[in-house]
């Protein structure tokens, strides 16, 4: 049986090397041994021996295990078998990590791969919130093109991987700085990250493979859903580079402002003004909601500034679906104009008043002269 080597010496790390390390590391061993870059005798199984390192080695837990009993800890741990694994198999288990780094896929198998994520913004109304809606949505898009299919090929030629950088769309670049070597990643500057080649351009899209096309949906809005918030629609987006994957679109949300109500959370709140006299004597007036009119009693006595609540008359909850209130704040209105009859009746009335029935006025007036005396007082 073979003895299976130290997995930081397999990864070329120390013992105390950080999980940005370990990962770099992993991430160059498979660059440089992956079989289809690299043909050497030998250059698979340290490909997949760099995988295994790097599964335990990434992993806080069964590193601990390893560091402490090294391989004989591991057993019943759950690590991979890649020896018998095909090195697309292996990417993608590390798909997220291949797809950043290698941008978007890796090998013939490729991992989970991204597409182009668009916006737009819907404009609905409080009564949309109230119910929810389902809305049309025309909107424009990077797609496919229609002459070639996405090839980026005039039809009866085809495309093939790009010679310098065997279809990755990506090479490593070495620089050297006297005893120093750096190697980075870089876009194929045949490709320019494409990964492919044409012979002949498609006339529609240039080679591209891409063209704006117009796309018509509807977009289901739910109940409570609140200003600036967003509903994604998967699959709607652009398709990545190689296209197999599109991404989403998402639409924002906006509510529009509203005649009578303005929003708190799932309350609405409105202004009642009434006359003066309605609030000493008391009425009931219709107040307007989002589902029709609504009787409110306003009782004799009613001040400036009283609030009033009508229970389930507000927005529904985005998650309970529970309706909030409509919070109803009156404002007493005092007439700028009187007739000369109303003057008369308001002065006769004001000869009647009882001021010792007005706490707050009658407090407030004590308060004005107890100020007055002491001002007086202390001026002698």
């Amino acid at each position: 049986m073979t003895q299976k080597r130290d997995y930081y010496e397999v990864l070329g790390v120390a013992r105390t090397a950080s999980p940005d390390e370990i990962k770099k590391a992993y991430r160059q061993a498979a660059l440089k041994y992956h079989p289809d870059r690299n043909k050497e005798p030998g250059a698979e199984e340290r490909f997949k021996e760099a995988a295994e390192a790097y599964e335990v080695l990434s992993d806080a837990e069964k590193r601990q295990r390893y560091d402490q009993y090294g391989h004989a800890g591991l057993n019943g741990v759950g690590v991979h078998d890649f020896s018998s694994m095909r090195a697309e198999d292996i990417a993608s288990i590390f798909g997220d990590l291949f797809a950043d780094f290698f941008g978007g896929g890796f090998g013939r198998g490729g991992g989970p791969e991204r597409g182009v994520d668009i916006q737009t913004v819907i404009e609905i109304g409080l009564k949309d919130v109230l119910t929810g809606v389902e809305k049309t949505l025309r909107f424009e898009r990077a797609d496919f093109c229609q002459r070639c299919e996405g090839q980026g090929a005039e039809p009866g030629t085809q495309r093939r991987n790009c010679p310098t950088c065997g279809g990755y769309g990506q090479v490593e670049r070495e620089t050297a700085m006297g005893f120093f070597v750096s190697r980075t990643i870089v876009d194929c500057p045949q490709c320019h990250g494409r990964g492919w080649s044409v012979q002949r351009p498609c006339r529609a899209c240039g080679g591209s493979g891409r063209a704006t096309r117009e796309r018509q949906i509807e977009v289901k809005i739910p109940a409570g859903v609140q200003d600036g918030q967003s509903v994604r629609v998967r699959g709607e987006g652009e398709p990545s580079p190689s296209g197999r994957a599109r991404g989403d679109l998402r639409c924002v949300i906006r509510v529009r402002p509203h005649e009578f109500f303005q929003r708190d959370g799932d309350d609405l709140l409105c202004v009642l003004p009434i006359s003066f006299t309605q609030a000493a004597l008391g009425t009931q007036v219709d107040v307007p909601t989002l589902t029709g009119a609504a009787p409110l009693r306003i009782p004799p006595g009613t001040q400036h500034g009283t609030v009033f609540k009508l229970a389930d008359k507000g927005l529904p909850n985005l998650r309970s679906g529970r309706r909030g209130s409509q919070i109803v704040h009156v404002v007493v209105e005092i007439p700028r104009k009187l007739t000369r009859e109303q003057e008369e009746l308001l002065r006769r009335f004001a000869a009647t008043e009882d001021k010792s029935v007005m706490p707050e006025s009658k407090g407030f007036f004590e308060r004005v002269r107890e100020y007055l005396t002491r001002e007086g007082q202390s001026k002698e």
